[in-house]
């Protein structure tokens, strides 16, 4: 028996002290591996020039929903933006189709939902839906800032998902910009003193949202009470959860043709104030500065501004 041997035999604390040294280098080794992975995370993270248009349509629309929209922007600017669209089962399987090419610094991702039915309980099962494929791809691609897009339900379920689960990215992506297209915060009431749950949970949780966002939100005016489907004050709703919570809040109405609940993702004067004021500059060969996106009609839209 070898010397070492006895002392331990003899000393007991001193084989609880070999026994926990090797213990916490065993741990250590997969503790070290996973902080410089982390590390190696953040820094491509925070290096990343990718800035994404994540949008998310609305009740019974699936990933299909933006293809018109998609080919008009695509066709008003020289760079043209991939589309990698995402459907979320009910149990959380992603299933994916398209791609975001190399080059494309600002692609578009589009968020389905297997449940894309109307209600508040559905928005909420949304919410966490969209936070699963919103975890998956800030893991895969890496980028530190992003834009969101939501027609109708797809602004509330945006809304929900800023109050309940933003907070756990926000140390490491910044959420840009969000716009909303006819999005019904007090559902289908025209008198905001009917507020729904919906709105009222959404006011109390209100300063849970970035103060440092930019929020513009467009409603249609087929006529001057509403766009055919949605209320005009219940998407005006909306100044009670962002106006003096948020950076800057923007009110636009558009009017004239195509100004519908349904057709409002293909209008063009919504086309313009997305390229004007979602999307990113587009910089000219020389890089001199932001070129001016081209249009094909002028733009039309009744815009109000509600800012802080």
């Amino acid at each position: 028996m070898s010397k070492k041997q006895i002392n331990l035999k003899k000393n007991p604390n001193l084989k609880w002290l070999v026994l926990v040294a090797l213990i916490v280098m065993v741990l250590a080794i997969p503790g070290y591996n996973w902080m410089k992975g982390n590390n190696k995370a953040r820094a491509q993270r925070q290096k990343s020039i990718l800035s994404p248009v994540i949008m998310v349509p609305g009740s019974s629309a699936t990933t299909e929903r933006f293809n018109q929209l998609v080919n008009q922007l695509n066709r008003d600017t020289p760079v043209k933006h991939s589309v990698l669209k995402i459907n979320v089962s009910t149990k959380g399987v992603l299933s994916y189709s398209g791609t975001i090419n190399k080059n494309d610094h600002e692609p578009f991702i589009i968020i389905g939902f297997q449940n894309n039915k109307d209600g508040y309980s559905n928005i909420k099962k949304q919410a966490g839906w969209l936070d699963q494929a919103f975890y998956a791809i800030s893991q895969n691609y890496k980028f530190n800032n992003f834009k969101a897009f939501g027609h109708s339900n797809g602004g509330l379920i945006w809304t929900y998902w800023l109050e309940h689960y933003y907070s756990t990215y926000s140390d490491e992506i910044t959420m840009k910009r969000l716009m909303m297209l006819g999005t019904p915060y007090n559902f289908s009431e025209s008198n905001i003193n009917h507020r729904t749950q919906m709105l009222e949970d959404l006011i109390k949780d209100k300063k849970k949202i970035p103060q440092n966002l930019v929020v513009y939100s467009l409603s249609g005016g087929k006529n001057y009470e509403s766009d055919g489907i949605v209320p005009e004050a219940s998407v005006a709703a909306g100044k009670y959860i962002f106006q003096n919570q948020v950076k800057n809040y923007t009110a636009m109405t558009v009017t004239g043709e195509e100004a519908d609940h349904s057709d409002l993702p293909q209008n063009q004067q919504v086309v313009q104030v997305i390229e004007q004021y979602l999307l990113e500059p587009v910089k000219n060969k020389n890089n001199q500065g932001p070129a001016t996106r081209q249009s094909s009609s002028k733009d039309k839209s009744n815009g109000r501004n509600e800012q802080n």
